[in-house]
């Protein structure tokens, strides 16, 4: 079918971005090309292209196009650079990724001063970032699907697979590696409105792996685990704050409510990029508000009467303490979630809070984080008190509340 047969749906090539655009899925599958920082900028905000990942790899794409156009027309490529930072940082606030590849990109070329040099630097970077985060997918997928080892029916929200991070997924990567190993017999899919991401997207990738699914609506989740129906829940990530509150799409918060009031574990997956470690908690993460005509109209259907006000968040923040642990490329973290996570950062700090594994810890590419500092982590450094794969008993674990 075409070019997303490759299995990404965000292509880079000379200087050329193009985009699978999510917005006409999935009745309709087109691509859309970006050749100035504007078009993507509007890509961004206009969710043609959506998910904290590949959200990042695109504003990636868009200062390297900057880069290019200065170097086309004979300019300075530095100021450009500066120029579009300004203008992909705020197309959407609350996805960490972007920020953090802007931040990245500059940092990349700080200190060339040769317009052809900074191109091709950028140009390279992009492609890199794109091979880097199909395999921090992959790793994740590994350590995520390790969490069970019996069959199980999951329940995920919004889209966390290919299409959000032009990778292999985050949370549908760590359900496409657990269902390859038998351990997935049934994937919820919540429909994730005002824009339906699990409706659309989710069930369409699903769909296109072979993995049974059915769709359900957000107000839904809860009956279903009332009723015994859901083993686990596992969900992605725009921003994970330094103590392990996660930002993600709206309705995340009420599925952990749930999955807590009903001993249901609750997973997140989302690579080392994601984190923001100079945000202190759930607070300080802003949170986007998005266009009230998303939830007054469904396509030309208009749903409310004239007049009518929406408050349409695009996230919310679910609390640490609701979090049964966190996937990332690097490993498991368990709460508590502050040590752990300043264990990905400071490898002196925080030990003893992440599961590893010798193969694809050490191969994981290594990550930033939205407070610039690198992703790291000591090798082995496995606490007696962890739960390893090898010490659980097979059984689909319960959550403590």
């Amino acid at each position: 079918m075409h070019e997303y047969d490759d299995g990404r749906p965000i292509l880079w090539r000379d200087g050329k971005l193009r985009l699978l655009d999510q917005t006409l899925l999935p009745h309709q599958e087109r691509w859309v090309s970006c050749s100035s920082v504007a078009e993507v900028a509007e890509a961004i905000r206009s969710m043609r292209v959506r998910g904290a990942p590949a959200i990042g790899l695109t504003a990636a794409a868009g200062m390297a196009i900057a880069a290019w156009q200065a170097l086309e027309r004979g300019d300075d490529p530095r100021v450009e650079l500066e120029g579009a930072a300004v203008t992909l940082n705020t197309t959407r606030p609350t996805a960490v990724n972007l920020r953090w590849a802007v931040e990245q990109s500059l940092r990349e070329v700080r200190g060339l001063t040769q317009a052809r040099e900074i191109t091709t630097r950028l140009d390279d970077f992009v492609s890199g970032l794109i091979d880097q985060q199909d395999a921090q997918d992959r790793a994740m997928g590994e350590f995520g699907a390790g969490l069970w080892s019996r069959p199980a029916r999951v329940l995920t929200h919004c889209n966390t697979g290919t299409l959000a991070t032009g990778g292999y997924g985050t949370a549908l990567g760590v359900i496409r590696t657990a269902h390859a190993r038998g351990n997935v017999t049934l994937v919820y899919a919540n429909e994730s409105r005002p824009r339906l991401q699990g409706a659309r997207l989710t069930a369409w990738e699903l769909s296109r792996y072979g993995i049974p699914y059915r769709i359900l609506p957000d107000s839904a989740a809860s009956a279903l685990m009332a009723r015994g129906l859901v083993d686990l829940v596992i969900v992605g990530a725009d921003r994970i704050a330094a103590n392990g509150d996660v930002a993600n799409k709206i309705g995340t918060y009420q599925v952990a409510i749930a999955a807590s009031y009903h001993g249901v574990p609750f997973y997140v997956a989302a690579p080392c990029s994601s984190i923001g470690i100079s945000t202190p908690s759930g607070v300080e993460i802003p949170i986007e508000e998005r266009d009230q005509e998303e939830v007054l109209q469904v396509g030309d259907e208009r749903l409310a009467p004239d007049g009518a006000e929406v408050v349409n968040l695009a996230f919310d923040v679910t609390p640490a303490r609701l979090i049964t642990a966190i996937v990332t490329e690097r490993g498991v973290l368990r709460p508590p979630f502050d040590v752990a996570i300043a264990g990905l950062f400071t490898p002196e700090v925080g030990q003893g809070n992440a599961e590893y594994s010798s193969g694809a810890a050490s191969s994981a590419p290594t990550s930033g984080s939205g407070g610039g500092a690198a992703c790291r982590i000591p090798p082995l450094a496995v606490s007696s008190a962890i739960e390893t794969p090898s010490s659980t008993s097979g059984a689909v674990p319960r959550n403590d509340g």
